[in-house]
């Protein structure tokens, strides 16, 4: 119990940038992610290419080798930014990956006739899919999603190795203090836990409030 409350205030920033690492990097991806499930089923042949190209890039790329290519890759061609802004590019853009195929799921559950009824009104692919069918896909997908944040906040770990604050980069300073290994690594497990308990605890609401029922 000691190593927590001598260094609660270590436990707090690393806390804290694992928070702040999941939220920015989950925002992005949920942007990114839709955007290329909208290209993934678009009528425009380059698009869809662009989104499948996307997908598949990103989903078979270990993330770690991912990060090397954002933190250590950009700066050589002049883009220098702090490494938690790359380790969040990183992440989002990994993570859109898998929120795309999510959304891509939700959006083949929605019957095509009701695409088909909206562009008899008139209505433009980017109406249909805004007004029509992402309403209707998003009840289909919010577990899916959430499991995926999930995985994002988890994965936020490896920023540690890049200089980002974290909550698992806080073991380092604790090794270097003399702490035990095994109480450490169970407080940042605690950390960790109270981040994906509480993005599963969002989703459950927003599940028995919009879900589609079983």
């Amino acid at each position: 119990m000691n190593v927590l409350t001598d260094n609660l205030s270590l436990y707090g920033r690393g806390l804290l940038g694992t928070v702040e690492l999941t939220v920015y990097a989950s925002l992005l991806a949920l942007a990114l992610g839709l955007v290329t499930a909208a290209f993934r089923v678009a009528p425009v042949a380059s698009l869809r290419a662009f989104g499948t190209l996307w997908v598949n890039v990103l989903r078979n790329t270990p993330l770690t080798l991912l990060f090397f290519a954002v933190l250590l890759g950009l700066p050589r061609f002049g883009l220098v930014l702090p490494f938690q802004l790359f380790a969040v590019l990183a992440l989002g853009c990994y993570t859109s990956a898998f929120i795309c195929e999510a959304v891509r799921s939700g959006i083949n559950t929605v019957p095509l006739g009701q695409g088909e009824a909206a562009r008899s009104l008139g209505m433009t692919f980017t109406q249909t899919l805004a007004l029509v069918v992402l309403p209707q896909a998003f009840r289909a997908v919010i577990p899916p999603v959430g499991s995926t944040l999930i995985a994002l906040a988890k994965n936020s770990a490896i920023a540690g190795s890049f200089s980002v604050t974290e909550l698992l980069g806080t073991y380092k300073t604790l090794g270097e203090l003399g702490y035990g290994v095994v109480w450490s690594f169970v407080w940042i497990a605690v950390g960790y836990l109270l981040v994906t308990l509480t993005i599963s605890a969002v989703f459950n609401v927003l599940e028995r409030r919009w879900g589609i029922a079983r």
